[in-house]
C-alpha cells in the first residue's frame, strides 16, 4: 500500500513538470505559416506583372498554373494526413481523463485556434484586400488570376486545414466537445469554409453578368456574411475559458486530496 502511494505521488509530481500545452510545436507551425505567406507575397511581387497579365501566354502557364497545381496537390494532402491522424489517434477513454491532462489539452486547443486565426487574418485581410486592388487595376481574362491563385487556392484551403483540425482535436480529445456540439465552434469553422463554394458563384457571376469589381453588389455578399461568421470565435473562446475554469476547480480538489493523503 505504501509502495503504491509513493508511486502515485511520484507520477503526479512528474506529471506536474510537463508543460501546459505544446508551445514549441505551435510556435514552429506559426513560423512555417508566416514563411509560406511571405513566399506567396514574394512570388506575386516577382511574377504578377511579368507573367500574370495574360493567361494565354506560356509564361503564365509556367509560373502561375504551376503554383496552382502545387497548391491543389499539397494542401488537400495535408488535409487528409492531418485530419486522419487526429481521428485515428483519438482518445477512446475520455471518461477517465485526468483534470491536468484535460487542462493541457485545452491549452493545445487554444494554440490550434490561434494558428487558425493567424491564417484567417492573412487570407481575409491582407490577401483579400490585395485581390480587390488587383481587379480594380487589371481586367480579368481568367478565373485563375495571380491574386486568386494565392487567395482562393492557397491561403483559404490552408486555414480550412487548421479550422477543421482544431474542431476535430476538440471533438476527439475533450469530453465537453465530444458529447456536445459547440454552435460557436461550428460557425467559426464552417462559415469561413463556405467562402470556397461561394467562390464558384462569384466566378459564374463575373463571367456572365458583372465584369466590374464593385464590392457592394449582391454578388459579393456571400463573402461578407461567411467572413463575419468568424466572429463566433469570441463566443468559442468564452466557452473554452468556462470549461477551463471548471477543470481548474477539479484539479485543485484533486491536489488537496493528494496532499491530505500524503500526510
Amino acid at each position: 500500500m505504501s509502495i503504491t502511494m509513493t508511486h502515485n505521488a511520484k507520477s503526479a509530481a512528474e506529471d506536474r513538470t510537463q508543460p501546459m500545452g505544446n508551445f514549441k510545436l505551435a510556435a514552429g507551425v506559426t513560423l512555417a505559416v508566416l514563411a509560406l505567406m511571405v513566399f506567396w507575397r514574394i512570388f506575386q511581387q516577382v511574377y504578377a506583372w511579368s507573367a500574370g497579365l495574360d493567361s494565354t501566354e506560356p509564361a503564365f502557364d509556367a509560373a502561375w498554373m504551376t503554383l496552382l497545381k502545387v497548391e491543389l496537390s499539397v494542401i488537400p494532402l495535408l488535409w487528409v494526413v492531418t485530419w486522419a491522424y487526429l481521428w485515428f489517434t483519438r482518445d477512446r477513454n475520455l471518461g477517465v481523463l485526468k483534470p491536468r491532462e484535460e487542462l493541457r489539452r485545452y491549452f493545445n486547443l487554444v494554440l490550434f485556434i490561434f494558428v487558425y486565426a493567424f491564417c484567417v487574418w492573412f487570407a481575409t485581410s491582407f490577401f483579400a484586400e490585395q485581390d480587390a486592388s488587383w481587379h480594380q487595376v487589371v481586367v480579368r481574362d481568367t478565373s485563375f488570376t495571380p491574386s486568386h491563385i494565392v487567395l482562393f487556392y492557397g491561403t483559404m484551403p490552408l486555414y480550412v486545414l487548421f479550422g477543421v483540425g482544431s474542431f476535430l482535436y476538440a471533438m476527439t480529445r475533450l469530453p465537453k466537445f465530444a458529447t456536445q456540439i459547440s454552435i460557436p465552434f461550428v460557425l467559426a469553422v464552417v462559415g469561413p469554409f463556405l467562402i470556397l463554394p461561394n467562390l464558384g458563384y462569384n466566378e459564374w457571376g463575373h463571367a456572365f453578368f458583372l465584369m466590374e469589381e464593385v464590392f457592394s453588389y449582391p454578388l459579393h455578399w456571400g463573402f461578407v456574411v461567411m467572413g463575419w461568421s468568424v466572429l463566433a470565435m469570441g463566443g468559442l473562446l468564452i466557452q473554452i475559458a468556462m470549461h477551463m475554469l471548471e477543470v481548474i476547480g477539479r484539479l485543485s480538489q484533486e491536489d488537496e486530496v493528494s496532499v491530505a493523503t500524503q500526510r
